[in-house]
């Protein structure tokens, strides 16, 4: 979401007093305050639902500028990588207090709260009624504003009745993971929606059969990630130096010349093999370093830079990685490099990187030209890696994968791991893996696979 919105008025009926909402949402840039949905008159009378910056999430409903419920969480959510599901349930008219508004998390009834403040008695609920609503925006006391970033899946609402979240949900079998019902059994009422995202043009279209569509603010783009299948994201919580991430974590942003920013993906693999891309967008400096590879995580990709901007070593603090550089033939690891014929590459260059864990080699490719004579289908021309378990000094790898980056200087790089876009920019010629899964502008290499959940578990 972040600048971007969907928004309704409502054409009649009134704030309900029996009510639910669904909602699948996944973390992208955090704020101050994230407002996943929010309604109401703009003056005194309105409700939402945020995603603070600690994790917690907050529901208010407020009358005549009285606070009239307040649900905030005790727990925090912070996976950047995984989907959250969360269903509110309403019920004022119901005698005993604490019953009136249900709170679950992935299927799981919310029974501990910081704070807790219980609905009077046949109070409505001032959301989808005769208000306005918004998606990823506020609208409180008269004044609005957007903040955070987000990804949203499958938004139900159900005028005029209660459900628990198991009408939207239920627990896959194989996984054990919490997962969406594509196609619920549930009753929408008057005001009632469904937006499910299925039509890229039009992200605001209804689909409970109510007509009830939303207006789309801003650029929104629609990804493949969805609670059913998760791709890796660059980790906001697992860093170095001052980077700024976006575009659902995809893109990162690089700000002064002291040391430098490094990101670690949110998944990594031990086996099979894996194919994703990252592109230059831009940077400020006539010197700087894009470094693209892998890492076995934990570790913290880190480098040095001597007096006269040269790149002298890259590096883990204790363990190993592979990462290539934008201006030198070697691909440096573990505090040493080794010879890798290959172009520099600049930017508006699309990096491809290929990585066969099998049989232990790494693959650089540049707008679609695969570096030192490598043929990753083939398995040639590849640079041979340790294993992610091996022991390197006194440090033992975790044993996974993970893609990583440097940048030092000013520079934004866009990472695609299948999704299709290089920030808000699609691919222009999407190309699937070997699955048939993700968008990728060059052909992925046969056998290979986006770094994604649903290629982890069947490959990996």
């Amino acid at each position: 979401m972040g600048t971007t919105y969907l928004t309704k008025t409502s054409g009649g009926g009134t704030d309900p007093q029996i009510a639910t909402f669904s909602m699948w949402f996944k973390i992208g840039k955090l704020a101050s305050s994230m407002y996943l949905f929010s309604g109401g008159d703009g003056a005194s009378n309105n409700s939402w639902l945020r995603f603070q910056s600690d994790g917690k999430l907050y529901f208010r409903n407020r009358t005549s500028s009285s606070n009239d419920c307040v649900k905030i969480t005790q727990a925090n959510y912070v996976d950047p990588n995984g989907w959250y599901h969360v269903v509110l349930k309403f019920n004022s008219t119901l005698s005993t207090a604490a019953d009136r508004t249900t709170m679950y998390i992935n299927g799981q009834e919310v029974t501990a709260y910081s704070s807790s403040t219980d609905m009077t008695q046949n109070n409505l609920f001032h959301m989808f009624g005769s208000t306005t609503t918004y998606i990823g925006k506020r609208v409180d006391d008269g004044t609005t504003d957007t903040v955070g970033e987000f990804s949203a899946s499958h938004i139900h609402f159900c005028d005029g009745y209660a459900y628990d979240a198991s009408a939207f949900g239920e627990t896959d079998a194989t996984s054990g993971i919490w997962k969406p019902k594509i196609s619920p059994s549930v009753t929408y009422g008057t005001n009632g929606f469904f937006l499910k995202f299925g039509n890229a043009g039009s992200l605001g279209t209804d689909s409970s059969g109510n007509g009830n569509n939303f207006t789309l603010s801003g650029s929104g783009t629609q990804t493949l990630d969805t609670p059913s299948n998760v791709f890796t994201v660059l980790n906001p919580l697992s860093h170095v130096g001052s980077g700024v991430f976006s575009n659902g974590n995809n893109t990162l942003f690089a700000s002064g010349t002291v040391n430098f920013r490094n990101a670690i993906a949110t998944l990594g693999a031990n086996k099979g093999k894996y194919y994703w891309e990252l592109k230059l967008v831009s940077t400020s400096a006539g010197a700087f370093y894009c470094l693209p590879g892998i890492t076995a995580t934990p570790n913290q990709v880190q480098g040095t830079i001597d007096s006269g901007n040269t790149l002298t070593t890259i590096a883990t603090t204790q363990g190993h990685s592979y990462i290539f550089s934008n201006n030198s033939s070697d691909l440096n690891y573990n505090g040493g490099s080794t010879s890798y014929t290959k172009s520099n590459f600049v930017t508006g260059d699309i990096i491809q990187i290929a990585l066969d864990i099998d049989n232990s080699k790494l693959y650089l490719g540049i707008n679609g030209t695969w570096q030192n004579s490598g043929n990753p289908s083939s398995g040639t021309g590849g640079a041979s890696i340790i294993s992610p378990d091996a022991t390197v000094g006194s440090y033992t790898g975790s044993g996974y994968w993970s893609p990583c980056v440097c940048l030092y200087y000013d520079a934004v790089i866009s990472f695609n791991f299948g999704n299709g876009y290089f920030g808000t920019t699609a691919v222009s010629t999407p190309e699937s893996d070997s699955a048939g899964i993700g968008k990728f502008e060059y052909s992925v290499p046969s056998g290979y696979y986006a770094l994604c959940t649903k290629n982890i578990a069947t490959y990996g």
